[in-house]
């Protein structure tokens, strides 16, 4: 309002604005509503969540990157916790639930601390203080793993820690029945030890995207098998084509078999019916030519990028080719490495060396529907995990599942520290905390002192998702803790308290503790230095369309550069 007492407008109309105090809180209470849903998910005992979408599909998990993403948060605060949770999974693929839940505990904490008039800006402080003397507590703590995987008997040695490992990321899954859980594991470590390669620094580095997830339902979980080669969703393109094909010789193509339609606008003048024959002639040659050049560099299988022309499939089912089209360029990139052979863009410049080896190609029935398996590569760097399961619920929750197993053997073959589970670190963590606390001044101690108490709840939710008594629970742990037991936790699966979490062989990777820490940590500071929410009025219906039109009118039209 001016002098005058004629309102400025400084904000569009319909623009809401809440700030100070009551913009903090809002966030607060946003963001602990999110993790609120996320702490029943947590642990081996975790419960599901049923979200159902839009459309009306159906994903039933406790995968905490999965929920939040299908769940279409609003609020912005509850927003950046999200970003938290996809961040976290694209780093280690693993901890989401973790670093949500301990992100939305910081901030619950925070909010105490602010009901005592402490600026946002000292709790911001003592938290990233806290959050590096974790991160220190944590590599202390940690124990080396001994893995090698230079030689199969490394391999065979290194494989007990490696199954304790996937058990760790797999006990909370759907697929965790006793049945099942062991095959899974195996399938797993088969996977990553085969496409693991070996780092200069030290470790090993696991290619997550080196390892494809086919999924085909119809049949039981027990059925999902690793394939040393890659799967292609695709049948052979011709009924005379071999659907075996024995030591084959692959061509990659990333170029059509056909002849292409020229860019520029062309026109053909046809006054008889002889130059028709000669151009339909010259159409075949071309395609024959191409075909010839496929047969003399000796290859048996042809698998291509683009289109396949019915005349060139026709010359290569004379000449006994298995012949696969319209593949995915990720797919080709994963022949290449399972295969040793090399992409070419065109015919005339493939040559033998090129050509990629399998002991067998053949074309099977998987279901209902038909799949080139490409498999016996003598040395694959990519290979295929077809899961099978009864319906498509339990195909994807398995398929989140492998994922997360991956993932936490890939952590540890990358920095290979592991720590024990159950609730162990966190207690360690939290009680050398306090200790800490009192070496550090002023109102940041209180700070400190809180996020000690928001690591400690992690271990709360363990015991409560367990059935057992959590203030009961915490207390024994903590006097065991100060006892000089840091390895003590909570056996989920037996409902006690475990002297040392290692002999139960419940360990989890030192690398996703320390993301959980670091990124739930930059997520609460994030919120807590927001004190003012400006939130543009949502488009009315017709300014929706008109920049839906006009988006379409720049996608239709892009703008030429400016020529020097």
């Amino acid at each position: 309002m001016s002098v005058y007492g004629i309102p400025v407008l400084v904000l569009k109309e319909g623009t809401s604005r809440t700030y100070g105090r009551e913009a903090l809180r809002n966030n607060i209470m946003a963001a602990r509503a999110l993790a609120e849903v996320l702490m029943t998910s947590l642990g081996p005992k975790g419960l599901d969540k049923m979200l159902v979408d839009s459309f009306g599909d159906i994903t039933v998990t406790n995968d905490g990157a999965t929920i939040v993403k299908e769940m279409e948060v609003q609020h912005p605060a509850a927003k950046l916790l999200v970003e938290t949770a996809k961040a976290v999974d694209a780093e280690v693929g693993d901890g989401t639930t973790s670093a949500v839940v301990l992100a939305g505990t910081l901030l619950s904490k925070a909010e105490n601390l602010l009901d005592q008039n402490i600026h946002p800006t000292i709790i911001i402080e003592g938290f990233k203080k806290a959050a590096e003397k974790a991160a220190e507590i944590l590599e202390e703590m940690a124990d080396r793993a001994e893995i090698d995987l230079d030689t199969p008997e490394g391999v065979e040695r290194s494989r007990p820690i490696l199954r304790e490992l996937a058990y760790a990321a797999l006990a909370s899954k759907y697929i965790a029945s006793p049945d099942v859980i062991d095959h899974f594991i195996n399938v797993v470590i088969d996977a990553v030890t085969t496409v693991a390669e070996k780092r200069p620094e030290g470790g090993y580095l696991v290619r997550s995207d080196n390892i494809k997830v086919e999924k085909k339902k119809g049949a039981s979980l027990a059925e999902t098998r690793l394939v040393k080669g890659i799967v292609l969703d695709k049948e052979v393109v011709h009924p005379g084509m071999p659907r075996r094909v024995e030591n084959a010789r692959i061509a990659l193509l990333d170029a059509p078999l056909e002849i292409e339609k020229p860019d520029i606008t062309a026109k053909i003048n046809i006054t008889s019916p002889d130059q028709i024959k000669r151009f339909l002639d010259e159409e075949t040659r071309l395609l024959k030519d191409m075909v010839d050049r496929i047969v003399s560099v000796g290859a048996n299988v042809v698998v291509c990028q683009k289109g396949i022309d019915d005349v060139a499939q026709h010359f290569l089912a004379k000449k006994g080719i298995l012949a696969v089209r319209r593949v995915k360029r990720s797919d080709m990139e994963k022949l290449e490495r399972a295969t040793g052979g090399r992409i070419v863009t065109s015919v005339r410049d493939l040559t033998e060396k090129d050509l990629g080896y399998a002991e067998l190609v053949e074309e099977r029935r998987v279901g209902n529907d038909k799949m080139v398996f490409v498999e016996g590569c003598k040395n694959p760097k990519a290979v295929t995990i077809l899961v099978r399961a009864a319906s498509d619920m339990l195909l994807d929750d398995a398929e989140r599942s492998i994922n997360d197993a991956v993932n936490a053997l890939r952590n540890v073959l990358r920095e290979p520290k592991v720590l024990p589970g159950g609730g162990a670190p966190e207690i360690e963590v939290a009680m050398r905390l306090r200790k800490w606390a009192e070496t550090v001044s002023g109102k940041e101690q209180l700070a400190v002192l809180a996020f000690a108490d928001a690591v400690e709840e992690i271990a709360v939710i363990l015991a409560r998702s367990a059935g057992m008594d959590p203030l009961e629970t915490i207390m024994e742990l903590r006097k065991k803790h100060a006892d000089g037991s840091k390895y003590a936790g909570i056996n989920v699966l037996d409902g006690k308290i475990a002297e040392d979490m290692r002999k139960l062989r419940v360990l989890d990777p030192l690398t996703v503790k320390k993301q959980i820490v670091r990124a739930a940590t930059e997520a609460a500071t994030a919120i807590l230095k927001v004190d003012d929410l400006i939130a543009a009025s949502p488009l009315k219906k017709e300014e929706k369309e008109k920049r839906s039109k006009e988006e379409e009118e720049e996608i239709r039209t892009p703008s030429r550069p400016e020529l020097d």
